[in-house]
């Protein structure tokens, strides 16, 4: 039984991508699919390619950045003991988790302020109008 394989159309209409995008996350060293037809023309992408552009997208979604996916799906691609493979991703997790954590931080703090200003003018409006209506 042959390999099962996908044109770059397949795997656009799938991931719901654009075929640009696949050909960027090519570029990226992300994909590597052969190619075929006269010159080459054609891509050929293989059952490996996919699983990979599914977890460079699913990286994506945690935040990380396409150079974390690829040194971790690179990671896999090499016979290295996979402990230490699980260590480098676990690493790589927690610190991606420490900045988002940070941001959140941030964020919150902004909102507090935002909030108090919000209040301190609702009171003042309230005193104007008051001042106004009498």
């Amino acid at each position: 039984m042959a390999p099962q394989t996908f044109t770059i159309s397949d795997l656009a209409r799938e991931f719901d991508l654009t075929t640009r995008a696949i050909r960027f996350y090519e570029d990226m060293g992300l994909l590597a699919p052969t190619r075929s037809g006269p010159g080459g023309r054609q891509r050929v992408y293989t059952a490996r390619d996919r699983a990979r552009l599914l977890l460079t997208l699913r990286a994506k979604r945690l935040g990380l950045s396409l150079t974390e996916a690829k040194d971790i799906l690179d990671m896999y691609d090499s016979p290295r003991d996979t402990v230490l493979q699980l260590k480098k991703f676990l690493g790589v997790l927690g610190a991606h988790r420490a900045q988002l954590e940070s941001r959140q931080a941030e964020l919150q703090a902004n909102l507090d302020e935002v909030r108090e200003q919000e209040k301190k003018t609702r009171a003042t409006l309230a005193k104007a109008l008051k001042a106004k209506a009498s």
